[in-house]
């Protein structure tokens, strides 16, 4: 399984545009861009209406959230062991 970066997915939908545009089906698209069908339709959906300007803040939300996903986890760490160190477990 192959990961694609959101700048791939979006390059490969802008492709797969040309490729309509020329009266290609949606099985000559996928064939093309070397996808899924049920990927080339997720894609779409989801990454469809972006251009460069929204890709890049999309990269820059999912790493906030990364982070921010982490300090959580850390914070919830920290809480469980002063948890256990209240309770003399220690």
């Amino acid at each position: 399984m192959k990961k694609h970066t959101t700048e791939q997915i979006v390059r490969k939908l802008r492709e797969g545009e040309v490729l309509a545009a020329q009266g290609k089906g949606i099985a000559e698209i996928c064939q093309a861009l070397e996808v899924s069908t049920q990927t080339y339709h997720r894609w779409k959906k989801r990454y469809g209406q972006l251009d460069g300007d929204d890709v890049r803040r999309l990269r820059e939300l999912e790493e906030e959230n990364r982070r921010l996903k982490k300090l959580v986890a850390d914070q919830a760490l920290d809480i469980q062991i002063l948890n256990e160190v209240n309770k003399g477990k220690w």
